[in-house]
């Protein structure tokens, strides 16, 4: 059952980075390179309204997998990168929802009225936000796998 737990919470946690990474570092700069905002933005929404969806199952599977495995060892006994991951993961959680509820639902409504300069300037946001997830993504990964 632990290995099952372990491979849902690693694929929540590869599917969510993954996507970040692809994202902001080879999707964005490819469709900024190559399109105008009105029809860059609106492709954005659009694949940012699939990708979230991808986050929140991520998120589901992270902390469907993640308790679990974290409460079958005494909290002291748990090593830190453990502790370090779960407070992180939080976090990134946090900032996900604020993306979510803030600048996201903002572009939202900019591309719907054709507010270009407005609905870069969420982007903008996001994607300075998600570029901050991964940053916490990585240093999740990184205090679970060298923090003993």
């Amino acid at each position: 059952m632990r290995n099952l737990l372990l491979f849902f919470h690693v694929a929540g946690a590869i599917f969510w980075i993954g996507g970040m990474a692809f994202a902001v570092l080879a999707l964005r700069p490819a469709l900024h390179a190559q399109l105008q905002p009105p029809q860059r933005l609106p492709l954005m929404v659009l694949v940012l309204r699939r990708f979230f969806l991808v986050v929140i199952a991520s998120i589901v599977l992270l902390l469907a997998s993640g308790v679990p495995l974290l409460l079958q060892v005494p909290g002291a006994a748990a090593p830190r990168g453990w502790h370090a991951m779960a407070g992180l993961g939080i976090v990134m959680m946090l900032l996900f929802g604020h993306i979510f509820f803030s600048p996201w639902r903002r572009l939202q409504r900019a591309v719907e009225a054709g507010d270009w300069p407005e609905g870069g300037k969420r982007m903008n946001q996001i994607v300075l936000l998600v570029k901050i997830n991964l940053g916490l993504g990585w240093a999740a990964i990184a205090a679970v796998l060298l923090w003993r």
